[in-house]
């Protein structure tokens, strides 16, 4: 029997395609599991979201993304998506986080799904941007000859995650009273995750030496910049892996998609 698992990236605007061209690469390292036939679709309408498994929302201007996602009427359908796998690249971060600062009151909307604060262009502008090789210890199960854990990471105006919050089941009402944030709508009860959110990567003493007058609440030197996170089904980094000609990420990614799959008994995730 042929089981097709059905991944779409957000193609509104940024690097859809750059991780399109990733995802294929990826499939030619996965380990069988159960996936016979792969399908990569770029989504700009309800319609393509509810044929996929899994969702990729990629890096790009976030303002810009939430704009055309409500004229396409997809933010609805957005984040009633985010109980099934999904994975947000910058801005993609900013959108599937809870609250996001440095934004003027409804000049950003939010899809949600990760109970974080993320920190709107904390390194900088456009021009300084920057890269750095990054110990990302998820890797090391990725390939089972090279446990190497190490990555070269693009930050192009980058946010980081600045806080994490508690879990909350309706709206973060405390971050909706600080000034210059937004946050996301109230979710579903039975769409609230269940688990807390995991720090999946950090960037070491870098965010405080460039931008020492930034607001980093609850994040110390010794933790770092939160750089990468994971809630469950959804998965944010700062950086940009879809500019590099490394797959490993991906391959990361799409075998978590699968496993969340096997662990439902089924090759559809429309009960996730």
């Amino acid at each position: 029997m042929t089981t097709t698992l059905t991944v779409g990236v957000l193609a509104l605007q940024g690097a859809f395609r750059e991780h399109l061209k990733l995802l294929y690469q990826a499939t030619g390292q996965l380990p069988p599991k159960g996936i016979s036939q792969w399908h990569f679709l770029e989504v700009r309408s309800p319609e393509e979201l509810a044929e996929c498994d899994a969702l990729i929302i990629p890096g790009g201007e976030s303002t810009t993304v939430s704009l055309v996602a409500a004229r396409s009427n997809l933010l609805e359908p957005l984040r009633a998506f985010v109980k099934k796998p999904t994975w947000g690249t910058c801005a993609g971060l900013i959108l599937l986080a809870e609250s996001a600062n440095r934004t003027k009151k409804g000049g950003q909307d939010l899809i949600g799904g990760l109970d974080v604060r993320v920190n709107r262009n904390y390194f900088g502008r456009q021009t300084e941007s920057f890269e750095a090789d990054l110990n990302l210890p998820f890797l090391a199960g990725v390939n089972e000859v090279d446990k190497a854990t190490s990555f070269h990471g693009i930050f192009i105006r980058a946010p980081v995650v600045e806080k994490i919050l508690p879990k909350a089941e309706g709206e973060q009402t405390e971050e909706g009273a600080r000034n210059e944030t937004v946050i996301a709508p109230a979710r579903d009860p039975r769409k609230a995750s269940s688990q807390s959110v995991e720090i999946m990567a950090t960037l070491p003493g870098r965010g405080r030496k460039l931008k020492m007058n930034v607001d980093a609440v609850d994040l110390t030197d010794e933790v770092g910049d939160i750089i990468a996170v994971r809630q469950q089904n959804v998965f944010g980094t700062s950086f940009h892996p879809e500019l590099t000609e490394d797959p490993r990420i991906h391959v990361w990614w799409l075998t978590q998609v699968m496993d969340t799959l096997q662990s439902h008994g089924s090759s559809q995730t429309n009960n996730l």
